[in-house]
Order: structure tokens, then sequence, then C-alpha cells
């Protein structure tokens, strides 16, 4: 794991951490990959500057010149939330509600899905197809790339050691233009990318005047369907259209064997998908697969991780030095030395020996380790125990009140028998509490989209769901 972590709090302090150690580090802001590559040895830099708590930068907007910006630190359920992105930018906001789980999305940013590269990654099909443009800074200065001259193969991208993101912007799609994004998974959530597709079209009346079609999952990188751009240009979305369009797609993408899936079947799901994107178009479907109030795990916060310190030092965590973790687990302060190259999951488990919280897959997969870190649902595998530094930190030790009782979730997983071998209960409860916060009053398809992070091995999840529901009945007649 990284030896020395440090917490800048400024964006020129980042800049000259990134001058100074250069490939010798490595930026965290989710952490919901990198985290991952530090656990299974594929990452060596032993200095990690966390980026989670820069001011400012977490913020989406839109500017005079009709540009949508999107900061570094702007994850996926914030774009998801934004009514920037679901009115003028709806692929991008409907890849960022594809991505993963609320847990992950909670902590994964846009940037860190960009900087990934992989060719599979939900977000950057969207913007190719929007036009994005990525704006990278370093102490020498600043220079704006197209993704085209960003991405430069699989996981390989210009970004040079002492840069990072600081902007993303494209244009906000006109009152004229329609656009959708779609995915095909082995499974509904928590799914990579078998194939997904973008779709932007410009309109008059029933005419395309203009069409971008980008695919992932299909090549290298990103591809743009040139051919059915064109073919689509000046056409009404008639079936025979829409089919052949998909047909040209397909034409375009040069798709690898895999694990999940043949390059033969690549190919016929990115012409099924592109057809698929073009009917929604037409028929004006597209907003229906997103939900119209998406649970995002929030609790009672806005989505938005406050630095936990009011007048924030600069702070180094060094594995030598080691300088303490301060953070107030169930209210309760803690002081915790030996735990800076950990992650926050095994420094609970570990340090102070709350075990309640479970590591299942340590890859964000199955929710076992979800614990509330300043009032938001994350994954604890993998976030670094370092950003429990000033941060509040609610695990399932702290559902309970102080008296005792228990949370309406825990006493409903009793009632219900919603308990089998129990291994997966404590994230379920969390992700449950959390809703409750959200959405006092869930429907049934709320309580599925919370739980959506969350895997159990025992149940077919209906005593879960059944539990859920008797928490929300309760709490509701108890206020």
């Amino acid at each position: 794991m990284w030896q020395t972590c440090y917490t800048p709090q400024s964006l020129d302090e980042t800049l000259q951490l990134l001058a100074e150690y250069e490939r010798e580090a490595c930026l965290i802001a989710g952490g919901t990959d990198v985290v991952v590559e530090y656990d299974r040895g594929l990452r060596s830099e032993k200095v990690l500057i966390d980026i989670s708590r820069l001011p400012d930068l977490d913020q989406i907007t839109q500017d005079d010149q009709n540009q949508i910006h999107l900061g570094p630190l702007v994850t996926h359920n914030q774009v998801v939330h934004s009514s920037i992105c679901l009115d003028r930018a709806f692929p991008l906001a409907k890849a960022c509600w594809e991505v993963g789980a609320p847990q992950i999305r909670n902590r994964g940013t846009v940037a860190g899905n960009l900087v990934t590269a992989s060719p599979a990654n939900d977000t950057i099909t969207p913007l190719w197809a929007l036009g994005a443009k990525i704006t990278l800074q370093s102490v020498q200065g600043s220079r704006t790339l197209t993704f085209h001259e960003f991405f430069q193969g699989v996981r390989k991208t210009a970004i040079k050691p002492n840069e990072m993101i600081v902007d993303i912007a494209f244009p906000a799609m006109a009152g004229y233009q329609v656009g959708t994004f779609l995915k095909l998974g082995l499974r509904r959530f928590q799914a990579i990318s078998i194939v997904n597709v973008a779709v932007v079209l410009s309109m008059f009346g029933d005419t395309v005047t203009e069409a971008r079609v980008a695919l992932g999952s299909v090549a290298p990188t990103i591809v743009r369907a040139e051919d059915a751009e064109r073919f689509l240009s000046g056409k009404v979305l008639t079936k025979d259209v829409m089919i052949h369009a998909g047909e040209l797609a397909a034409q375009t993408i040069a798709p690898i064997n895999d694990v999940r899936g043949s390059a033969e079947y690549r190919r016929y799901m990115a012409a099924t998908l592109t057809q698929h994107a073009l009917e929604t178009l037409a028929e004006g479907t597209e907003a229906d697969m997103v939900p119209p109030r998406p649970v995002m795990l929030w609790g009672k916060t806005d989505g938005h991780f406050s630095s936990g310190l009011s007048q924030p030092p600069r702070i180094i965590h060094d594995e030598a030095a080691d300088q303490p973790i301060e953070t107030i687990v169930n209210s309760q302060p803690h002081t915790i030395h030996g735990a800076n190259d950990k992650t926050l999951l095994r420094m609970l488990r570990e340090n102070t020996r709350l075990t309640g919280t479970k590591e299942g897959c340590a890859e964000g997969e199955c929710g076992a380790c979800t614990v509330i870190l300043d009032g938001i649902a994350v994954m604890s595998c993998l976030v670094p125990a370092v950003r429990a530094h000033g941060s509040e930190i609610v695990t399932v030790e702290g559902l309970a009140q102080d008296d005792d009782t228990l949370h309406p979730v825990q006493q409903a997983f009793i009632d219900e028998g919603a308990v089998q071998c129990g291994y997966c209960t404590p994230g379920f409860l969390m992700s449950g509490a959390s809703l409750l916060d959200e959405c006092p009053q869930p429907n049934r398809d709320e309580l599925k989209q919370a739980i959506t992070g969350n895997l159990c091995r025992c149940t077919g999840y209906y005593k879960i769901l059944q539990a859920l529901e008797t928490a929300a009945k309760k709490q509701a007649k108890s206020k």
C-alpha cells in the first residue's frame, strides 16, 4: 500500500505536490478504482494525494456560452441529481445512473472514470458523443484536449505525471437535440458494460439533421460510428432507417472475445443497442428509464462531502511518523495509530474493534462493508483510512439509540426474519437506514434501488424488502 498520504487544502498545493513527486505519487478522489488497484498490487506509488476535500471542485455549472462544466470532484450521483445534466446532458446523467450502486456513485467521480480510461467505463461514451473536452493543469500551466487527443488506448491517456484534471466541459444540448445512453451488462446493476452506446441527435421536426453515435467496450477506445452518423443525417427515424443505422454502427467496431462476451455477440448487440437507442428517441421515451426520484443514499445531506474540519491544516499521514487519525465513530471520538496505510474497513475492524462491518469482496461489489461517512453511504473497503481524519462515521453498531432501542430497520429485520447467515446483514441495515433518512416513505422500487449495492447469498431478498417496508411504516407512524 502507500507509505505517505497527503491531504492538500488547495489546488495550488496539490499541483506543487504533483510537481514534487510526479511518478511516485497517485491522486485519489473517490478511490473506487485506486484502492482496489493498490490492494491487488497493481500500483506501486508510495505517496497518496487525497484531493477529496479540495473546496469548490464538486460543482456542476453552465456558463453564458452554454458550456456545462464538471469539476474534478463531481460524483456520479451528483450528476444524476443535477437538473442541469438531466435537462441539458441526459445521456451523461443516464450513464452515471448506470454506474455501480449508490455507495459507489457517492464516491466515484466522473473525472476518475475518465482517467482510468477503460473502454468499458460508462461516462466516457456519452461525453464523447457530447463533444466534451478535458482541461489539465500543472504548475507549468493548463492545456485543453479533445477526447480523441486525451484517450490513447486501453487505460492510456495523455495526462502527465504532474497534471490533474481541473475541468470537464461540453456544450449543453439545445432544445432541438435529443440523446440517450444504453448499456448491456451481465446483470441489471453493478455490471461492467459488454457494450454501451450513446446517441445525440439534432432534429428539425421529424428529420435528423445531425447525428453522433459513440460505442464503448468494443475497441481500445470509444468509437464514433461515422458511417451510421452520415446515414442518419437527413432521415426520418423509420424502422428501416433505425435497423440500417444499427447495422452500420456494428460494422464500425472491432470487438474482442473475453469472458463477458464474444466479438460476434458484441457486434450483434452494438447493432441492437444502437437501434433501440434510436427507437426510444423517436418515441420520446428515453427519460422513462431513469426513476423520477433516484435513490442516492445521501441520508439527510445534500450529497456533498464537507471538509470535516473548520480550518483544516495541511494533513500529512506518514507510515513512519505514525501521525494519528482523529475521527468520530458512532458519536465517540477516537485517536487511531497504525492505520495510515489501511482502508477504512480495516481500520474500523482492526483498530476500533468494531467488527460489525464486514469484508465480503474488498472491491465494492457486495456492500457488506457499507458505512455512513459524513452522512453519506459508502463502501468502506474503497476508502483510505486517513479519509476518516476529521470526519464522522456511523457503523452498524451505532444505529441503535442511546437507550439501546434498536433502529427501526434493525427491529424489522428481526420481526420479519430477514436474517439468514447474517454476514451481509450489516450492509443492508446501513443502506436501509440511509434510505429512510433520505426518503421516509419509499415505494417498492426505491427500496430495490437502495439495496442494489448489497448482495445476499442466502435469500431471494423477499424478506429483506419486506423488513424495509415494515421499518418505513413503523417510522412513519412514530412521527
